[in-house]
């Protein structure tokens, strides 16, 4: 099996906890592009939060934002997929949160509206880089179709309302979660896998000349449906369940972690039985040396 296009999330997997890409794995990413792998970044972000990494370092990538939403070209801005939600079920989802009194983000354009600055803005701007824009009442009333909605509750709440938004507007949403309190809506069969596929499709690649690299449940409909899925150390149990390799955490691929040795050693030991040593081993092609 050939591989020839990469797919990786971001956030806890690719980049590490200075949510930077670091040296090692930036050379291994062009050492792919050279050899004329498609390399394409997947992520629950906004395409305005991941744009400064390629465009920092250069590389002409495929952006796939939104959690699949919109696919879009780094530097070239090329658009390969643009699937919005039906504004009426947008507008729909925020009247429900307003009931529930939810927390909730709503992302139109390069555009992050909320009802007003909290904890959960804050938070949610220390990790992404992009502003919140505060628009009070306006936010339960758009007149333009967002790409996806973000609520977010407390731990303790956090599945009960995955549930029952679920059952709520089921078949009109396709419900995920990047992170434990991040719940994710979008337009339904919108995810990283059909965001994935269709831009291999453009490249003439098939599924299963595809890996794909994660740590949370977001990131399943990818590893699951990939070639060769692979989950990080640190991801979630029913990620690694549905990844053929598990590789190691992304804090073991930063550079100046004293932990990389040692992890290294624990996984390469393993290799046999389908483990290797990180996302920047995966992207040197060591997974050449398990299918051989």
């Amino acid at each position: 099996m050939k591989i020839k296009m990469i797919a990786s999330d971001m956030d806890d997997t690719l980049l590490n906890n200075e949510r930077k890409i670091s040296p090692r794995n930036l050379a291994a990413i062009k050492r792919a592009l050279a050899a004329g792998i498609v390399f394409t970044l997947a992520t629950g972000r906004m395409n305005i939060s991941i744009k400064p990494k390629p465009e920092q370092l250069q590389l002409d990538v495929p952006l796939i934002a939104y959690n699949g939403a919109l696919v879009k070209g780094a530097l070239s801005e090329k658009v390969y997929v643009r699937k919005p939600m039906q504004l009426q079920t947008a507008l729909d989802a925020l009247s429900y949160c307003k009931e529930k009194d939810y927390y909730v983000q709503v992302y139109i354009d390069d555009e992050l509206l909320v009802k007003e600055e909290n904890e959960y803005s804050r938070m949610y701007s220390r990790i992404s880089g992009v502003p919140t824009t505060a628009v009070g009442e306006a936010v339960y009333h758009i007149t333009k179709a967002p790409y996806k909605l973000l609520l977010m509750t407390e731990s303790s709440d956090f599945a009960a309302a995955w549930q029952d938004v679920a059952n709520r507007f089921d078949r009109r949403i396709d419900v995920t979660s990047s992170k434990d309190n991040f719940l994710e809506l979008m337009e339904p069969a919108v995810n990283k896998w059909v965001a994935v596929k269709e831009l291999a499709e453009s490249f003439g690649i098939k599924p299963d000349e595809i890996m794909c690299i994660g740590d949370s449940n977001n990131d399943i409909s990818m590893i699951a449906n990939a070639g060769i899925g692979v989950a990080v150390a640190n991801a979630k149990p029913q990620v690694q369940q549905a990844a053929k390799l598990i590789t190691a955490s992304n804090l073991s691929m930063d550079d100046k972690n004293t932990n990389v040795t040692k992890s290294h050693k624990v996984l390469l030991a393993n290799r046999k039985s389908g483990a290797f040593s990180g996302v920047v081993d995966v992207l040197s092609f060591d997974v050449a040396e398990i299918l051989l």
